[in-house]
């Protein structure tokens, strides 16, 4: 398991650092019980709350090359909390340029009405302006990529932690 969450890890450059350390601390203080982890197969949200469990879950859709659903769901919660009209603004061009516009680096997968819709709302931009393709997303996570991810070793290993580490 320990190769799987190696990718959580950072490396500091600053020479004499013990950053490891540092990060093991901080993610087993993150790191749920087994009991903990089986919650996150009640719900998506569930998972999507537990610092731990989004951590794992982004890991998971990095190892299939499609962490780009997870990271347009963020930006758009991100989004959300925005008070500043003018960085409104900025940030849902942003959002739209990376994730929406056709042919973007980290293209979602919407259907041709919904980005449409996404598109139209960018004329009045409103805290509200991604919510339909935001709904859509997390619906495409909730009914193909979360229950692919509840069958993972990653997450099997996480809830059954305790029995590899206990003795018999």
């Amino acid at each position: 398991m320990k190769n799987r969450l190696g990718i959580f890890r950072r490396r500091n450059e600053s020479p004499g650092a013990n950053p490891s350390g540092k990060l093991d601390k901080v993610l087993k203080s993150l790191k749920p019980t087994p009991e903990e982890a089986l919650k996150w197969g009640d719900s998506l949200e569930k998972l999507l709350l537990h610092k731990y469990g989004l951590a794992a879950f982004r890991a998971f859709l990095r190892t299939e090359f499609s962490e780009e659903n997870l990271e347009f769901w963020l930006a758009c919660e991100e989004f959300k909390k925005i008070k500043s009209q003018s960085k409104m603004v900025s940030k849902a061009k942003k959002i739209f340029a990376e994730y929406i516009a056709i042919q973007s680096c980290k293209e979602v997968n919407l259907d041709s009405y919904t980005r449409e819709h996404t598109k139209e709302n960018l004329q009045n931009i409103t805290r509200s302006c991604f919510d339909l393709a935001q709904k859509r997303i997390y619906g495409l996570m909730e009914k193909d990529s979360y229950p692919r991810f509840l069958r993972s070793d990653l997450y099997l290993d996480i809830i059954n932690q305790k029995k590899a580490s206990s003795p018999l």
